[in-house]
């Protein structure tokens, strides 16, 4: 696909400063253009003698005219223009000359003439999925595209889904790519495809291969020195213009250091423009590297230069600004072009790909570098962003798509390594626009990696390069990494690229190694191991003594220098292992530069002899505490490495004649290691605190996941290396001496000194013993190592997953975080985790976790060598915890270990040997006498798992020798038996094991010690059978161990049953208490029951048998209305504890609410917002684009209480806007608070009310037609008296007024001041809210306002009963219950604080649009009226007239009914109205009920008053059902709003879902069920009223299509439809380009969830100005789809985010699950994701009861930094 222009985007700004140039010259060749002829031209030049010169001369001509006329706008029109004339007058002679023919007819035939390779070679845009393999691929880079991997057999393996950078191509039909499916169904080879050794430049005409290499060669050329060319104002020669014109351009380039606001406004000062105009170049110059911002003559760009320059070079470098002639930046844009017409070319054909791939390698007259793509290389780092991009892309769909020629730039490539390399540090562009970033198309095949490796030593280029980089050195010649400037930190950042490249080199292991291979990777080797001599002892650090470290170390360098090369040396150690002869020559060299490390240890260390129990070894003198120690020992890591891998390959056993084991001196092995553990063991002991944070973050990454396979692990596997070649009471004396713990073993009562001396070292000591006695458990049973111990890395990561289990319960992402990963990226888990682990699913929240089956328990090692601290405390609580649910003693014994091979077998000695029964005993001695020295129960716990481990062991041995008749050495048994020798004379350590056992002071140690005596008479009668017979070793010992067993079970069950006697007798008198209490109290607890009742909602009514009414006698509206039971409503305040009772004239009661815009319901979100000024909120148009929705928390206040909160949360406010500028989670100027109780979002307070008196049986019940007569005369008189009081005179006679109607009387408050007051606040809060306007009490809009939100608020929750399959009645909680009942209260009352006249004028409006008498231009016609807000509004200002009326003969309940009864027809008329003929086509033959004959009656009425705009309709039954299913929603509306105004308690039938609800529904609404008798008993009226509304000439307008028609029933609103696989949705997003940015692509693009739009998220192209202010596309979309509130989806972060307003938003948790039933926010783990539509219909189901806002505020309180995030940006 042909890009879009890049010339107009380079360097066509906005207005400049300079005056708009005549655009003539545009115009002026047109004439010549279209004379043009391209077939003429490629004739000529096919006779040319020098074709270059011809084809430079047209282009000098004709380019400068056509492109970069000057600063003309970015116009589509202009770039079309330019776009045109490049192909018809510079493009379109060249493919004529090429072809021969007419271009599209000769690019066709080539195509169809084309054998394609198998390679997909789909380059990727930015955000477009990219597909994985986890099963087949080579290697993690190996990618397919969504197509590709839809077709192939990828698609049910385990796959990894993520997004593209941009750049890089699809790797299918790559065989070395796939270890098995490499190929999709549609690039599959068949028979007639062409051999990959075949020349496509063969099945091309002789004719068109030699014009193809002319023409490429100079068009390529041409784009060569053009993007590489230097000079502003000159071209290169054959390309000067014959008129060259004095204009120049002021061009600014990019830079990764100055920020998008510095170069905003340095814009505005050098240029002058607007900010807009300026955030659109910052924008263009981010994107594509450049962009003009002046044109003009030189002297005037030059001075926007200098500005520039000036401006931004004063803290760093300035930003890049070159004056370049007009004529070499057209040029400029043109080469560009013509590379990209290049690589569309060769699209067409192999052939044509073959030879632009010889023209770009050919090597010139110039040598070596000479070929026109190594100059395109050599120069990358000097040209701008756009034209890197298209050569890049050129080269990806040329040379990278042809195996032959990949291999030959891949050499050129591994030539210029080094330089290319120093360029890119000099440079300051990301990787992913620099040449660089090709080393992954290149040195991730392995063939190539390792043809570079042989012929270009690329293994040692780029090690050298790296270390080369790498400059700061202390005086060892080891890496110092000082503390960083900004500079120093990005230039280390990027050398670390260098090790991405090493790690693709070595990604695939070689099956067969050539001598070549051999010599090059071990030339390779010696240059890693110099730069791991570099790193070994690197960031040494002493001990503070005294007084605080001043300044804290830099060390997080050292560790990012570790992390990047612990795959590496992973990989190295791997290569190393499929090659006998590379082992054994890697583990020498590496033995030699452990030996030149050691031998740059300082001298001078003073040897001493340790002796102890009659053993001695020869050491020296050293501290941890005292002198120099470095965590960071690389190179005697990889020994430690290379030595397992002798083991696990068996080459030690096999040859040991050609390794060095001689030279190997075990002592100094360990030196180094041990010296590291010790550190971690004393910092632990709190003996380094003074050395700051510093030290304790290395510690943490030192055993950290990342880090710890190529630190901790090896550690602990070089002490095994050394411990296994020797003596281990030597070994074991050096541990001592180094922990600096001897001395205590070696002496008898230098404990009692210590005791008394100091506390501190005591418990230091202490800890060191500790740290100590777990070392040696790691040492010897540390085994799952392959190598170590008999085990396959199945094994390992078995084990690794039931100890992360024996902690909780966990997610499978947490266990593959707590898992080490390979060079692939894979941890083993899902090989092994069925096996040990059931899986649980998560529900609507939470993530699904994986639980330990019961039968590995077994397994569990308490002493673990990757468990922290923390999770050895939290693995054993929680595995005691099982033991005692399972009834099973609480001893955690060691598991059963692996026997070890045989390189490591004599590590079990350790366990025999005198030292440690010597320290074994003292902590035993120290334990029998407890006052008698500084132990902890850590030590003797230890001590006892080391035991346990001994018996273990013995155990294993005597079961194998029974089988294989060995000799049993192993002898621990005899040995604790045997008294203790000096210095520690104490009695054997089995008899002060048995001394321990009953010790009070132990009896958490008790069940172990238990287990141990066990396992000592097992093992004694295992030997004793052995020695008899060998037939059987363990039955009379199990059978002993049973009885014991069952012994301890019976004994535990017995204490079980007597705890559970006890706590029944103590549950039985608390419950006797409980009675005795309440027949005491009987009075208080009658009373509470009684209050409680009346306070719950009217469900709880119905469930007392003696409460429920039935459906006859529950009426709610009307003269036939139950009133509600006169009960006293008893409150209490939250913020006083106060009680009282809710009453008209008595202290004001609130109840916190939030009231918020809402487009919930509707159905036409391309309604803009209504003007604030102009807005008349009296008729609502039934498609609801705007409501005004009310919540409350449901808790109570008194109105003073509320207000000193208020004033006292303002007051907080103020202060803390001195302090801090931020944004809290609620705006105090918009009158916004926490609830004081539950924190929940509110911004007003809705006023308490009594209930509506009952019903006076006494007046009168007029019919309709008397009471419109009556009312017609009310609105006359007030009408008269209201034009009197505003003209002043009386000019007319006064309308007779009705019997008791007094115009002048006022009517009295029901209400005391302060509620008054609340009501009053109320109102105005509403319109505030709904109107954006300041509050204004004299508006007439106030009181409408108000009846809005409760219309709305009604309807909204009708919406949700209804499509939730819930009651009408009964099923609201609480809170919306409270809410909705003080809302309609409030309502009715609202009046009250408004003049009468406001109140009157609106009723008059509203019967008026009921029973018309002329046509009204401001009246709606009844199409465009939404009939439950005309009813709540009419019946709610009609109190203000009835306040008048004196007489007291009619009620208002009649007024409501006729009200009713009014809009029922109406709303009837208007379902007709705007029924389709699909909904009224069907017919039915059964004979036709009342209903129907009456339905058709009206529609006919109906076709009468409207002729032809009504379609004709024979169905009476489809007719009927339409207009039934159509009111219902009205009907349930109406009857939760009589319910909470008038206090009826609701039928028994609305109280459950069910049949029976239309004829409840009816009967509660004093309706007939045939809702045609309401029209038909009044028949006369009714037809004179319908014809009225049917003359009103918006009727007819509206169904000829004047306008939006709502049909009835609203359907409800949803969120769209998602996809349900998610890289779908990422493929949609990739496709999606910036609507502002001239075709580019988003970069975060974002999908609106209630309406689908696209969204150019987080970007400054896409900021538009609301209320004068900048946001971005999310904020300014929710004004226009949510009136301010919106719902997203950001597709690349696969995160939901809720905005309200333009300060307030969270991140919530999207709907789109993983197999593991985890949200993958941010994509980083890659597991196909698809919708879990539960979680959806949680956030529909939020977004539709309107709790957006509510989560907002509880999110940002708990969470502050999201207070602290530029919402409105978003």
């Amino acid at each position: 696909m042909r890009r879009q222009p890049q010339t107009c985007i380079f360097v066509l700004g906005g207005k400049m400063a300079a005056a708009e140039p005549d655009m003539e010259p545009a115009s002026a060749p047109c004439s010549e253009f279209l004379n043009f002829s391209a077939k003429d031209t490629a004739a000529r030049w096919l006779t040319a003698v020098d074709l270059q010169q011809d084809v430079f001369r047209h282009l000098a001509v004709y380019v400068p005219r056509i492109l970069c006329l000057g600063p003309t706008g970015v116009n589509s029109r202009e770039e079309q223009r330019e776009e045109l004339a490049c192909q018809l007058l510079l493009l379109a002679p060249l493919e004529w000359l090429l072809l021969g023919e007419e271009p599209a007819a000769g690019l066709a035939r080539l195509q169809e003439n084309n054998q394609p390779s198998p390679l997909c070679g789909h380059v990727f845009k930015v955000g477009e999925p990219t597909y994985s393999c986890r099963e087949c691929a080579a290697d993690p880079t190996c990618v397919l595209c969504m197509q590709c991997f839809l077709g192939s057999v990828h698609k049910d393996h385990r796959y990894r889904m993520t997004t593209s950078g941009g750049g890089g191509f699809c790797d299918c039909g790559d065989s070395e790519a796939w270890k098995k499916g490499p190929y999709c169904q549609k690039h599959t080879p068949t028979d007639t495809s062409r051999d990959t050794e075949e020349d496509p430049v063969a099945q091309l005409p002789a004719d068109v291969v030699a014009r193809c290499f002319s023409i490429f060669s100079i068009m390529l050329r041409y784009a060569v020195d053009l993007l590489t060319w230097d000079q502003e104002d000159e071209l290169p020669a054959g390309l000067k213009p014959p008129d060259r014109a004095d204009t120049f351009y002021c061009m600014l380039f990019n830079d990764e250091v100055h920020t998008y606001e510095q170069v905003i406004y340095t814009l505005q000062k050098a240029v002058n423009c607007s900010q807009k105009e300026a955030v659109s170049f910052a924008t263009t110059v981010d994107r594509e590297g450049r962009k003009s911002v002046r044109y003009g003559d030189f002297q005037f760009c030059e001075q926007a230069k200098s500005i520039i320059v000036r401006n931004t070079g004063r803290q760093s470098k300035p930003l890049r600004v070159q004056v370049m002639h007009s004529s070499v930046v057209a040029h400029q844009c043109f080469a560009l072009k013509t590379l990209t017409w290049l690589g569309q070319i060769i699209q067409y054909s192999d052939g044509l790909r073959r030879i632009l791939c010889q023209v770009g390698l050919q090597q010139g007259p110039e040598g070596e570098n000479s070929s026109l793509v190594d100059r395109l290389m050599l120069n990358d780092s000097k040209m701008w962003k756009g034209a890197r991009n298209i050569y890049h892309q050129l080269l990806m769909n040329s040379l990278l798509m042809d195996l032959e020629y990949k291999k030959i730039f891949a050499i050129q490539f591994a030539k210029n390594y080094r330089r290319l390399q120093t360029d890119f540090m000099e440079d300051d562009h990301e990787r992913v626009v620099s040449v660089t970033s090709l080393s992954v198309q290149l040195f991730t095949v392995p063939t190539m990696a390792r043809m570079l490796m042989v012929e270009q030593n690329l293994m040692s280029t780029i090690i050298r390069t790296f270390v080369d980089h790498l400059r700061h050195r202390d005086l060892q010649g080891r890496f110092q990494f000082d503390r960083y400037t900004a500079q120093q930190a990005f230039k280390f950042g990027r050398v670390q690229s260098l090790i991405g490249d090493l790690k693709y080199v070595l990604i695939s292991r070689p099956s067969e190694w050539t001598n070549q291979l051999r010599l090059k990777f071990l030339e390779g080797l010696d240059a890693f191991l110099e730069l791991l001599k570099c790193m070994q002892g690197m960031d040494p650090v002493v001990r503070q003594v005294g007084q605080h470290i001043e300044m804290e170390p830099e060390w997080e360098a050292a560790f990012t220098l570790q992390m990047k090369l612990t795959p590496i040396i992973s990989m190295i150690q791997e290569w190393c292992c499929t090659d006998e002869h590379v082992l054994i020559e890697a583990y020498r060299r590496c033995l030699s530069a452990l030996s030149q490390c050691h031998s740059g240890l300082p001298d001078g260390e003073q040897p001493i002899s340790l002796s102890l129990a009659g053993h001695c070894v020869e050491t020296f003198r050293y501290q941890v505490s005292q002198e120099k120690v470095s965590i960071h020992l690389p190179v005697c890591r990889l020994l430690a490495g290379l030595h397992v891998l002798l083991s696990r390959t068996e080459v030690a056993s096999r040859v040991p004649e050609q390794l060095p084991l001689g030279e190997l001196s075990p002592p100094l092995l360990i030196e180094l290691p041990l010296r590291c553990l010790v550190l971690c063991a004393q910092v632990h002991a709190g003996m380094w605190r003074r050395n700051g944070f510093s030290l304790i973050n290395q510690i943490y990454y030192y055993h950290n996941v990342k880090c710890r396979v190529e630190m901790f692990d090896k550690d602990i596997n070089m002490l095994q290396v050394g411990a296994s070649m020797m003596d281990p009471n030597h070994f074991l004396m050096i541990v001592m001496s180094r922990f600096e713990l001897f001395h205590i073993f070696s002496s008898a009562d230098v404990r009692k000194r210590y005791r008394e001396a100091n506390k501190d070292v005591v418990q230091q000591n202490n800890t060191l013993i500790e740290e100590m006695l777990h070392l040696i458990i790691m040492v010897i049973g540390e085994r799952y190592v392959s190598g170590v111990g008999q085990v396959a890395p199945f094994d390992e990561v078995r084990r690794e997953i039931i100890h992360q289990l024996s902690i909780r319960r966990m997610a499978h992402s947490e266990l593959v975080k707590a898992l080490p990963e390979n060079g692939n990226k894979e941890t083993g888990l899902e090989r092994v985790i069925d096996s040990v682990a059931s899986f649980k699913e998560p529900g609507v929240t939470g993530r699904g976790l994986y639980e330990l089956r019961p039968e590995w328990n077994k397994h569990f090692n308490l002493y673990f060598h990757h468990y922290s601290r923390a999770d050895q405390s939290k693995a054993e609580e929680a595995q005691r915890k099982l033991r005692r649910q399972n009834g099973e003693d609480t001893a955690l014994p060691p598991p059963p270990l692996p026997p070890l091979s045989s390189l490591f077998a004599s590590l079990v000695n350790l366990l025999q040997c005198d030292m440690l029964l010597a320290i074994e005993g003292a902590v035993l001695q120290w334990a029998v006498e407890p006052s008698g020295g500084g132990w902890t129960e850590s030590m003797l716990q230890r001590v006892l798992h080391l035991v346990g481990m001994a018996l273990l062991e013995e155990q294993q041995q005597l079961e194998n020798s029974s089988i294989d008749d060995d000799i049993v050495t192993f002898n621990y048994t005899c040995k604790i038996t045997r008294p203790g020798e000096s210095p520690s004379p104490s009695g054997s350590v089995l008899a002060l094991l048995e001394s321990l056992q009953n010790a009070p002071h132990l009896e958490v140690h008790k069940d172990m010690i238990t287990w141990i005596l066990k396992m000592v008479t097992n093992i004694k009668t295992m030997r004793e059978r052995t020695s008899a017979t060998s037939s059987y070793t363990m039955s009379p010992g199990a059978g002993q161990e049973e009885t014991v067993r069952d012994r301890d079970k019976a004994e535990r069950k017995r204490k079980a049953e007597m705890a559970r006697l006890r706590r029944e007798k103590i549950m039985a008198q608390m419950s006797e208490m409980q009675k005795h209490f309440i027949n005491e109290n009987k009075e208080l607890f009658q009373q509470s029951l009684e209050e409680l009742e009346a306070s719950t909602s009217t469900a709880a009514h119905s469930s007392s048998p003696g409460l429920v009414p039935t459906c006859v006698s529950q009426v709610c509206v009307g003269p036939r209305r139950v009133g509600g039971a006169d009960q006293r409503q008893l409150v209490t305040c939250i913020l006083c504890q106060e009680e009282q009772e809710v009453k008209g004239h008595g202290r004001a009661m609130v109840l916190a609410a939030f009231v918020q815009r809402s487009t919930v319901l509707s159905k036409n979100r391309h309604r803009s917002l209504p003007n604030p000024e102009r807005y008349d909120p009296v008729f609502q148009h039934p498609d609801l684009s705007l409501g005004i929705y009310t919540a409350s928390c449901g808790h109570i206040m008194h109105a003073t209480c509320w207000q000193r909160y208020f004033e006292a949360v303002q007051v907080k406010e103020q202060r803390r806007q001195q302090r801090l500028r931020g944004h809290t989670s609620y705006d105090v100027e918009n009158g916004e608070f926490l609830c004081p109780l539950c924190e929940c979002l509110s911004n007003t307070v809705i006023p308490l009310l009594p209930s509506t008196p009952s019903p006076d049986n006494s007046v009168d019940h007029p019919s309709l037609e008397a009471w419109i007569n009556t009312t017609n005369q009310q609105i006359a008189t007030l009408h008269s008296a209201y034009r009197r009081q505003t003209d002043g005179a009386a000019e007319e006679a006064e309308p007779e007024a009705p019997e008791g109607f007094r115009v002048d009387f006022t009517p009295q408050s029901s209400f005391s001041s302060s509620i008054s007051e609340m009501i009053n606040t109320f109102s105005l809060s509403t319109y505030k809210v709904t109107l954006k306007l300041n509050p204004n009490d004299a508006d007439p809009r106030v009181p409408v306002l108000s009846w809005f939100t409760c219309a709305y608020t009604i309807q909204s929750i009708e919406r949700l009963l209804m499509d939730e399959d819930k009651p009408l009645f009964g099923s609201l909680p609480c809170r919306q219950d409270d809410c909705l009942s003080s809302l309609t209260r409030f309502s009715s009352a609202c009046w009250t604080a408004a003049p009468l006249k406001t109140t009157h004028t609106h009723f008059f409006r509203l019967f008026k649009a009921l029973v018309p008498d002329s046509q009204d231009e401001n009246t709606p016609c009844v199409i465009d009226i939404d009939m439950l807000h005309l009813l709540v509004y009419t019946v709610l200002s009609y109190s203000s007239v009835k306040s008048l009326d004196q007489c007291g003969r009619s009620g208002v309940d009649s007024a409501h009914l006729h009200i009713l009864h009014l809009i029922i027809v109406a709303h009837m008329v208007q379902i007709l109205l705007t029924s389709t003929t699909e909904d009224v086509c069907m017919d039915q033959d059964s004979e036709g009920s009342e209903e129907e004959e009456l339905t058709c009656r009206l529609y006919d009425t109906l076709r009468k008053h409207l002729g032809s705009a009504l379609p004709e309709v024979t169905s009476g039954w489809q007719l009927w059902h339409c207009v039934k299913a159509a009111i219902l929603p009205f009907l349930r509306a109406a009857a939760l709003f009589f319910h909470y105004l008038n206090s009826t308690a609701p039928p028994a039938d609305l109280l459950v879902a069910g049949p029976g609800q239309w004829e409840a529904l009816c009967s509660y609404l004093s309706l007939p069920c045939n809702l045609l008798q309401v029209y038909q008993s009044q028949h006369t009226l009714m037809e004179l009223l319908i014809h009225r509304w049917c003359c009103h000439p918006g009727v007819k307008r509206s169904l000829q299509g004047g306008g939006v028609i709502v049909r009835f029933p609203r359907e409800s609103n949803r969120l769209i439809d998602l996809p349900e696989d998610y890289s779908v949705l990422i493929y949609q997003a990739s496709s999606f380009t910036c609507p502002r940015s001239g075709g580019d692509k988003s970069r975060a693009p974002t999908l609106c969830l209630v309406c689908g739009a696209m969204l150019c998220s987080q970007s400054y192209c896409c900021q538009t100005e609301v209320d004068g202010e900048d946001v971005g596309a999310c904020t300014a979309h929710t004004f226009t789809c949510g009136a301010g509130l919106g719902l997203f989806l950001r597709v690349r972060e696969s995160q939901v985010l809720f905005v309200a307003g333009k300060s307030k938003g969270c991140f919530y948790p999207p709907p789109y699950l993983d197999n593991y039933g985890e949200t993958d926010q941010g994509l980083k783990r890659g597991n196909p994701l698809h919708l879990c539509r539960e979680r959806y219909r949680k956030i529909e189901r939020l977004w539709r009861q309107h709790g957006i806002a509510e989560v907002i505020g509880h999110a940002q309180e708990a969470n502050h930094t999201l207070i602290t995030i530029d919402w409105q940006h978003l």
